[in-house]
């Protein structure tokens, strides 16, 4: 590789301009060579921007050669396929959650990854949380005991993300807010308990609000609202899983469902203590010889924002200063747990993985 690693990006949507682009365009490893964007206006006002080169298709892009990586920021449904066309190709690849629609096409991803023997991982920018963080050397200190059952969520009162558009078209998402939401607080909580391996599955999905046009959440301003599109994914999941060493997780996604706020939390249970993590605060409720006690951490700051954290991550980890925190594996197992709820859902009984 050269000194600098020579990036191409896919798809500059909102994402991108937010939570990837400050990153990336000020990273003093990372030069932006190639931007792709199915629509062209955006791919030539960022090549402009960036002094790169502007596709519209990304298997030219990657023909064209010359990276060291790709950045995927597409709708969901092309995660796999630009993944797998660049991993082909021999070029590392970095992509938005969730890693895939379905076990079918994480698999493919992680199968190319391996043969590549490239680098493949998806955002999984909550483990960088600096309570996240805190919460995971406490755990391994010990102190948490066994942990064998837990909660998470990220629930919504009014908070449905381009409504008519690709995030609440099923064949484009792979589903409304358990693949959107999901990825995020099971694999902190799974990450947290030490990567136990997911056996069955239980959940219930419902679609309420889909004619609402209500809005109390920043979080809505993702995607393109379309009048008269589609809506055919959930507005509310919830579930429980079981793992193989007999721990159990709930889980609870939402875009909207009359709550009083809008939370996001993960709340582990262990036989020493338990731990209540969101991102604005964590406590720790235990026990000692005078009896029942709680703490509230004084957690230290990351130097970036958490999403800049995981981009920060990958760089390293291609630099050969770092190994990756997630691998193709972790997002295998994700995708099944999603695609068994949904498909526990439909069939209304647990499912076995």
């Amino acid at each position: 590789m050269s000194e600098k690693l020579k990036a191409g990006l896919v798809g500059l949507g909102g994402i991108w301009n937010w939570a990837h682009r400050p990153t990336l365009v000020e990273h003093p490893e990372v030069e932006i060579v190639a931007v792709c964007d199915i629509v062209p206006e955006k791919a030539q006002k960022w090549a402009k921007e960036l002094g790169a080169k502007a596709y519209t298709d990304f298997n030219e892009m990657i023909a064209a050669g010359g990276l060291d990586f790709v950045d995927i920021m597409t709708p969901n449904l092309y995660h796999s396929q630009v993944a797998v066309a660049a991993l082909n190709a021999g070029i590392n690849v970095f992509t938005e959650k969730p890693d895939a629609i379905n076990t079918v096409e994480a698999q493919k991803m992680a199968d190319a990854a391996r043969a590549s023997g490239k680098v493949l991982m998806s955002m999984r920018n909550n483990r960088w949380h600096p309570n996240s963080r805190w919460l995971k050397r406490y755990i391994e200190s010990g102190e948490m005991g066994e942990i064998y059952t837990g909660r998470c969520g990220w629930i919504r009162r009014r908070g449905i993300p381009g409504a008519g558009g690709w995030f609440t078209t099923r064949a484009l998402s792979g589903g409304g807010p358990l693949i959107d939401l999901g990825v995020h607080f099971i694999d902190v909580a799974m990450w947290l308990m030490g990567d136990p391996v997911p056996v069955a599955v239980s959940g219930c999905t419902y679609r309420k609000f889909a004619d609402s046009t209500l809005s109390d959440s920043e979080h809505s301003k993702f995607g393109s609202k379309t009048d008269g599109g589609t809506f055919d994914v959930e507005d509310l999941a919830i579930g429980f899983i079981r793992f193989n060493n007999g721990a159990s997780l709930q889980i609870e996604f939402s875009w909207a469902s009359n709550i009083e706020n809008e939370t996001l939390f993960c709340e582990l249970r262990g036989t020493r203590s338990g731990a209540y993590l969101s991102h604005g605060q964590l406590k720790i409720f235990s026990e000692g010889p005078a009896g029942l006690y709680d703490i509230a951490p004084k957690v230290p700051k990351n130097p970036y924002p958490d999403h800049a954290m995981m981009l920060h991550h990958f760089v390293d980890v291609l630099k050969k200063r770092a190994e990756p925190i997630i691998k193709p594996e972790h997002g295998v197992n994700m995708i099944k747990i999603l695609t068994a709820m949904y498909e526990s859902a439909d069939k209304g009984q647990e499912v076995r993985l």
